[in-house]
């Protein structure tokens, strides 16, 4: 687990998978991938094997080894509903933010319907946790917008939006439903351009629909000189948290023991 993360919106990272593979514009220069591929091949690390998709059930029990509450942004280095990923697992990595509930888990897909139905189903009692947000990444109209029609049908109870990189004008966006929306550039030297006026639109839409709005970053090969003002003005909007009492530490060490040993004994399932 991750403590040291740069993504703003975000405590700490959580990998209980590692990898992906691409499906849409969003994913064109992704940073994620760019990481992993640089220790590609060095003997022990974490992505010895690149950005090659698997799975880590070592890590799956490390929430509860964070006795802070922390905003925890699940699988930052993969997609928890990829194809690949069998149902049980993800339905192991789920359990685990409802033991640990004193945390706030920030779950987001592009592979949008399967979570939805899963959410409709398997997951269920998950979708209804207010200290699970449920979201999808919006880049484009053409596969951003179908994504947040399906994460609106989603019985989730937090639903937000991580329009990053945003790649055009959306237009005029249904945010019925949605309880938070975060807006970036795309960074690295590879970068597509990020215009304000789509910023602003965005930033004007979730005002007038009372949604917190979060504006991450302008991006570009140099994206900390770049910053993260919009007019002026920085925009770190966030839905309200949910205070839980956190698990006493001999109950928190057993439920990190049995998901442990579950992990070893059934790793890919």
């Amino acid at each position: 687990m991750s403590t040291n993360t740069t993504i703003e919106w975000t405590d700490v990272t959580w990998n209980p998978v590692r990898g992906c593979t691409k499906i849409s514009p969003g994913c064109a220069h992704c940073y994620a991938e760019t990481f992993a591929e640089r220790f590609r091949g060095v003997p022990g690390h974490p992505y010895e094997q690149g950005f090659d998709l698997r799975l880590v059930p070592e890590k799956l029990s490390e929430p509860l080894s964070l006795r802070l509450p922390k905003m925890i942004f699940v699988n930052s280095m993969s997609d928890l509903f990829h194809e690949s990923v069998a149902d049980d697992y993800i339905a192991r990595v789920v359990e685990v933010m409802e033991l640990a509930d004193w945390h706030t888990y920030q779950v987001l897909t592009k592979r949008s319907e399967r979570m939805v139905n899963m959410l409709a189903t398997r997951l269920r009692t998950a979708a209804e946790k207010p200290w699970i947000w449920w979201g999808v990444s919006v880049e484009n109209r053409r596969d951003g917008l179908r994504r947040i029609e399906h994460l609106r049908a989603a019985p989730a109870r937090v639903r937000f939006l991580s329009v990053e990189p945003l790649l055009e004008d959306l237009g005029q966006i249904n945010l019925e439903g949605i309880h938070w929306v975060i807006v970036g550039g795309e960074s690295g030297v590879r970068a597509r351009p990020l215009n304000p006026d789509w910023v602003r639109s965005i930033r004007d839409q979730c005002a007038h629909a009372g949604v917190p709005f979060f504006f991450k970053q302008w991006g570009g090969p140099r994206k900390g000189k770049a910053g993260r003002l919009l007019d002026g003005q920085t925009h770190d909007e966030k839905p309200a948290l949910v205070p839980r009492p956190v698990l006493d530490d001999s109950r928190r060490k057993a439920f990190a023991a049995e998901i442990h040993r579950r992990a070893i004994s059934r790793p890919g399932v």
